[in-house]
């Protein structure tokens, strides 16, 4: 298997030649099928998939891992380029979410609800479990039974005039299958990457994690890269996360420096950073 960060906060310093942005995109290779893991806030992930000679018009499957635009804000690009994919998301009921500070900010954070309309054709909504590919699985059911990550406080859904906090029910997990060994994809782990897993382990028991991937939400506030929780929360994840089977973590996107730097006191060589531009072959 092989995965390629097509889109991420940072990049690879001797790649001045890709786009790096506020968002997550990730190309997959697995079993001689081409999958898609979010397109980034915008059509940068296009642009970095040509120069790391990553084919669009391959894709099988796009699979968003939530109702968010630095996830899904390259949808547009991806829906000309490639003619045939499904695009898989989670059923939501809601679609108005927004990032606020109450008194000083109200941004809308959610998808093109316009698209979603226009090309309703191409897109398939998922409620429960699915294989949606051989090998490849959808996850919607995340029980909470650790925390949610700090960072989710300022995001919200508008339901009429009023706002309320984000429950995440629109949030998916992707896992790829090989043999006994599986592959986790994240997005942004809203419900918590410990609750994420466990619901992995639970869905797939006594099998090995190979890899995990996708950001955190660790971050406070991103234009200010401030840490959302105290250092002694975070460590907590990561002590937690290592006692689950998970042979590797790799991370960035809304995870943030700060606290990818106090997982890594953690976590050590289990956890690496995964900016625009890498690729792993697992």
């Amino acid at each position: 298997m092989k995965v390629v960060a097509l889109i991420e906060n940072t990049k690879l310093e001797d790649r001045e030649d890709l786009v790096a942005e506020h968002g997550l995109s990730l190309y997959i290779e697995c079993n001689d099928r081409h999958i898609l893991f979010d397109t980034g806030a915008s059509e940068a992930f296009e642009q970095n998939a040509r120069k790391l000679g990553v084919n669009l018009q391959d894709v099988d499957v796009l699979v968003v891992s939530h109702h968010h635009f630095d996830h899904g804000g390259g949808l547009a690009r991806f829906l000309e380029v490639n003619h045939k994919a499904k695009v898989y998301l989670r059923k939501s009921e809601e679609e108005d979410f927004y990032f606020r500070i109450p008194g000083i900010l109200s941004r809308y954070v959610g998808l093109d609800q316009q698209l979603l309309e226009k090309q309703a054709d191409r897109f398939e909504f998922v409620d429960c479990f699915t294989e949606i590919l051989p090998g490849v699985y959808i996850l919607t059911v995340i029980p909470k039974h650790y925390a949610l990550p700090k960072g989710n406080r300022r995001l919200f859904v508008k339901r009429g005039n009023k706002y309320g906090p984000d429950n995440f029910e629109h949030e998916l997990i992707m896992v790829l299958r090989q043999g006994d060994e599986l592959v986790v994809f994240t997005g942004c782990a809203h419900s918590g990457i410990l609750n994420m897993v466990a619901a992995v382990t639970r869905e797939f028991p006594d099998m090995l994690i190979k890899g995990v991937f996708g950001g955190f939400h660790l971050i406070g506030l991103p234009k200010l890269n401030t840490m959302a929780g105290s250092k002694r929360e975070v460590r907590g994840i990561g002590e937690e996360l290592l006692k689950y089977p998970v042979e590797r973590v790799y991370t960035g996107h809304c995870t943030g420096q700060k606290a990818y730097r106090v997982l890594k006191g953690v976590m050590a060589e289990k956890l690496e950073y995964f900016p625009t531009g890498r690729e792993v072959v697992l």
